[in-house]
C-alpha cells in the first residue's frame, strides 16, 4: 500500500493512518483510492473489531487537495464523482465495526465530514473544523449538512455551512461535534485507548448496538446525503462555482451573481 495512507492492526484495531503531512493530509485521486482500500482491508479482516482514523503530522484531514478541484479522474461525471466519494462515507456509517477518528490540527471539508462518519471523535485542543465549501460556490456533499446537524443542530449547523468559518476544539466540544478532548500530545494514546476498549466487546452485540443508536437519525441523514448529490450536481454548472475557482487561481476575491 503507498505510503500516502498507511494500514496495521494493533489489539483488534484496525489503524489507517492518512499519510500527506506535508498538506495536511489533503486527499488527491490516489489518496482518496488507498484510503478506500484500507477501508475494505479492515472491513474484511475477522481480526478487526474496531477501526481507528488518525492522520500523520500536525492535522487530521484539510478535505480534498484544492489543486484537484474541478478534475475528474476518468473523465466521469460530476454526478458520479460525488456519489463514489458518498459510498465512502456510507461505507463507515453502515460498518458493523465502530470507528474513532482522533482529530488535530486541520479538520476541514471533506476531512470533517469523514470525522463526523465517524462513531466518536476523540480531539487534541489544536484542532481547527470547518466546512466551507461555500468559498467555492459549493456546498458539503458527503453528509456534512446532515451528520453535522444530527450533532449540533440546525443553526449552528447553518453557521458552519453558510459562513464556512472555523471553529476552534474548545466550541466544538461543547457543541458536541467531538466528544473528548485531551492535548497534542495525550491524543493518539487516548484515541487508541477507546478503539481498544470497544474492540474487546463482543462483535455482534457492537454491530447492533451502533444499529440500534443510529435508527434515531439514519433515515433522515441518507435522505439528506442524497439530497447533497443532487444539489452539488447542480452546483459544479453554476457561474458562482466557475468565478470561486477563478478566484482562487488569480488569488483574488470572488465576484458572485447570485444567478
Amino acid at each position: 500500500m503507498s505510503a500516502k495512507v498507511l494500514y496495521e492492526v494493533r489489539a483488534g484495531v484496525g489503524i489507517i493512518t492518512l499519510n500527506r503531512p506535508e498538506v495536511h493530509n489533503a486527499m488527491d485521486d490516489e489518496a482518496a483510492a488507498l484510503y478506500k482500500d484500507a477501508l475494505d482491508t479492515a472491513l474484511s479482516d475477522d481480526a478487526v473489531r474496531a477501526v481507528l482514523l488518525q492522520g500523520a503530522g500536525t492535522s487530521f484531514c484539510s478535505g480534498r487537495d484544492t489543486t484537484m478541484l474541478g478534475h475528474r479522474a476518468k473523465d466521469e461525471s460530476d454526478y458520479h464523482f460525488v456519489l463514489h466519494h458518498q459510498q465512502k462515507r456510507l461505507t463507515v456509517m453502515d460498518s458493523p465495526k465502530p470507528f474513532v477518528a482522533a482529530l488535530k490540527g486541520a479538520v476541514i471539508g471533506g476531512g470533517c465530514e469523514t470525522a463526523l462518519s465517524c462513531d466518536i471523535r476523540v480531539s487534541s485542543t489544536d484542532l481547527k473544523m470547518a466546512l466551507p465549501e461555500i468559498h467555492y460556490g459549493i456546498l458539503p456533499d458527503t453528509g456534512g449538512t446532515q451528520l453535522m446537524t444530527a450533532l449540533i443542530g440546525p443553526a449552528r449547523t447553518k453557521y458552519m455551512v453558510m459562513t464556512g468559518e472555523r471553529i476552534d476544539a474548545q466550541t466544538a466540544l461543547e457543541w458536541g461535534a467531538v466528544d473528548f478532548l485531551v492535548p497534542p500530545e495525550e491524543l493518539d494514546a487516548k484515541a487508541l485507548e477507546i478503539a481498544t476498549k470497544i474492540a474487546a466487546k463482543p462483535p455482534i452485540a457492537l454491530a447492533m448496538a451502533k444499529t440500534m443508536i443510529d435508527q434515531a437519525h439514519a433515515g433522515a441523514v441518507r435522505n439528506g446525503i442524497a439530497q447533497e448529490l443532487l444539489a452539488q450536481t447542480a452546483l459544479f454548472k453554476t457561474e458562482d462555482y466557475q468565478e470561486a475557482r477563478a478566484a482562487l487561481r488569480e488569488k483574488r476575491k470572488p465576484v458572485y451573481k447570485g444567478k
